[in-house]
Formats: structure tokens, sequence, C-alpha cells
């Protein structure tokens, strides 16, 4: 650092007080040491809303690969586990930047505004179905029967995969949700194992579209392998790589998102009475608990952030919560008001490596919240607290959401 050290100073994310109260925490931490070491992990962490803003934008740090449990392991492991390393090294956003954007351009071609409202009856149709089948039983966990098989649905169908396969699909996803905690070395082993049972069967997708394209992402993939843009091993990763993110994201957003219109009736009302509202809803659910609490990078050249200059090759925690809270940008921070206008969050970043799938992400949570209300006009909790667990390095996610109607 270029001046004094002790300025910077240390937090430990893993506290009592980091760990239930993760937004206070964060307010403690902006206030006192905008950029500050994080205790542990060998790492910086930014928590002021310009400086990660900024930083999402700065080409002089690139992102952090975020299978850093692999970084521990012994030779031997790491050796074994070489596979799902090279796997996640090909995916767009932990390559070389000029491999992201060729990755980003390629995939631009099919995310797009058309695609996502093609894509919007059938999000209400896997929708219902999925109402349909706890109908009769009167409640639910929207974790598990809505949250994570709708998104599964959809990566099915941007896949080109049969519908009959996405239990698989939820499967493979938390085989993969395994490399990126604090994982064991029999964990890694099982995340290594999905992630090979799904490049076989994409392969087998692969070779299929190249015979008989469709309107899908493996046959505009093909075509791209056909012009020399992409080469199978990097489509079949990406393919992976657009499971894991488009699913994870709408499966976290989705409970997250209901469980605040439980803990604020008032706003869940004027929601059933206006469902007009839900778009700036859904942008305020994404500010005030989004499905990303921290995304890492990794500067490749010295940079000044908050007013300290960090070394080359310094990893950065950018804490999306803590921006999405800061009182200098958003008024009334902790107040949550699915009215807010000018909603400038940070939620699916910023810059070179904005979430490609964000359009895809709202529409599906959009949908599927304005249905389970029409749907559900009783709908209500059937828990105490919510069910939640810490996210490393901070933040937390729902394990479960209960309800009945």
């Amino acid at each position: 650092m270029s001046d004094d050290a002790a300025s910077v100073r240390e937090y430990d994310l893993f506290s009592p007080e980091a760990m239930t109260d993760p937004n206070g925490f964060l307010h403690r931490v902006r206030a006192e040491s905008p950029l500050a070491r994080v205790a542990g992990l060998d790492a910086y962490l930014l928590t002021r809303y310009a400086d990660v803003n900024a930083a999402l934008r700065d080409k002089r740090m690139d992102t952090a690969n975020m299978a850093r449990s692999l970084q521990r392991l012994t030779p031997a492991e790491q050796e074994e586990l070489a596979p799902v390393r090279e796997s996640i090294e090909m995916w767009m956003g932990h390559t070389v930047p000029a491999d992201h954007v060729r990755f980003q351009q390629l995939l631009k071609r099919y995310f797009t505004p058309a695609m996502v409202d093609r894509l919007r009856p059938r999000v209400r149709e896997f929708t219902n179905e999925l109402l349909d089948a706890v109908a009769p039983k009167g409640g639910m966990d929207v974790v598990s029967d809505l949250a994570y098989p709708l998104p599964a649905n959809v990566i099915a169908e941007l896949l080109g995969m049969p519908i009959s396969d996405r239990e698989q699909l939820q499967a493979w996803s938390r085989d993969i949700l395994l490399i990126f905690g604090n994982s064991d070395v029999q964990q890694l082993r099982q995340a290594q194992r999905g992630m090979l049972e799904m490049h076989d069967y994409l392969r087998e997708i692969a070779a299929e579209r190249r015979r008989t394209p469709r309107e899908d992402v493996l046959s505009m993939f093909m075509a791209a392998e056909a012009e020399g843009v992409i080469t199978e091993d990097e489509a079949v990763a990406n393919c992976v790589l657009l499971l894991f993110a488009g699913h994870e994201t709408t499966a976290n957003l989705i409970p997250k998102g209901l469980a605040l219109l439980f803990e604020h009736p008032g706003q869940l009302s004027r929601l059933r009475e206006d469902p007009e509202l839900m778009p700036l809803a859904v942008e305020e659910m994404l500010r005030y608990d989004g499905p990303a609490s921290v995304i890492g990078r990794v500067t490749t050249e010295p940079v000044e952030l908050a007013g300290h200059t960090v070394p080359a090759g310094e990893h950065i925690y950018l804490a999306l919560m803590a921006a999405n809270r800061d009182p200098d940008v958003f008024p009334d921070p902790d107040v949550f008001d699915i009215t807010r206008q000018r909603n400038r969050h940070l939620a699916f970043g910023m810059g070179t490596y904005y979430c490609l799938g964000a359009a895809l992400a709202r529409m599906e949570t959009d949908e599927c919240l304005r249905l389970l209300l029409e749907r559900c006009p009783d709908l209500r909790p059937a828990y105490v607290t919510p069910d939640r667990q810490p996210n490393v390095p901070i933040g937390q996610r729902l394990n479960s959401l209960p309800v009945t109607f």
C-alpha cells in the first residue's frame, strides 16, 4: 500500500456480527474503512457504491477465478481435480479479457430482448405447471417446488434439452455449486463428477445440433464452431456456466424476493393492489437482497482504491450488497420500497462483465411472482423465521421457504 497500512482496518467476515447481521456489519465497515482487509482470506473488501462501481469498470482488475478452494489442495489433489479447473478456466468471465469479449459477443447474438420476450409465455406455462403440481397440497417449499425447477426448465429450453431431463439439470447445478464454497476434497470430487457428466451429455446434443440445427444456444455455438470462432470444449464449458449462473441467480432471487414481501406486508398489499408495480418491485428486491453478495476481482497492475494504492496481484472482494445500501446513493437504504425510482443498483455487475442473463432473470422473477400472487390470494409464510444460511464470504441464502395457500 502507498500509505500507512494501519489506515486500512482488518475485519473478520466470520464473526458473529457479520454472520447474523451482514448488512449492519457492512454499514459499519463502509463508514470506518471503505477499503478493508479481510482477516484470513488474503483479500481486500470494497464497500462504497462509487468505489465498487469504478472497480467493476476498471480494466486493470480481472475477474477472480471462483474456484479458489482448488488452490488450497495438495499437488496430488489438484492433479486429480484438473478437469474441473480446466473447464472453469474456459468460462466467459474466467478467461483472458480477449476471450471474454469473444464469448460475450457470441452470446449477445442469442441473449436479445426479442429472445426474452419469446420466452415469456413459456415461463408462464412452466410456472403454472409447477403451481398446478402443488395446488392440491395447499402448500409448498418455494425453493424446491418453484424457484429451483423454474429456471432449470428455462435453461433446458435454452440449451435445447428435453424437459424430462430438468431434474438432472438441477442435480448438476447443485453439484457445481460445491466448487464455490469452502468445500472439502470429497465435495469437490462430487462437483467434478457432476460437471463431467454434464459435459458428456452436452457433447451428444452438440453432435445432434451439427446435423440438425434448432433455435437454441447449442445450435448457435455449433454454428460458431463451424466458423472457427469457438471450440467444442469451449462451447460445452460455457453451457455449464449458463446452467450454473442462469439457474442459481433466479433460484435465489425468487425466494428472497418473496420473503421480503412477507417481511413487509404493506408492500405486499400494495403489489397485490397494483400488479403492474412488479418490475419496480423486482428491481428493489435486487437492490435490497440480491442473489450475489460479492464478486471477486484481481488487480493486474497497481490500482487506486478508496484513496489507497493496491499493488498488482491482490484479490479484491466487491461487496455488491454494501454498495446497494450506500446512503450516499440510495435514500433510506434499509427501507424496502417497491416504488423506488432511479434504482441504480449493481446487483448484476457493471461494465464488461455485466450479467448477460440479467433481462432473463428479471423476466422469470416478474412472471413467477406475478402468477404466484394472482393464483394464491391467501399466500402466507409457514415459518416463524426464514431458513437462512450464511454465504461465503458474506451474505445469506435461503435453504427453504415453506408457504401455505
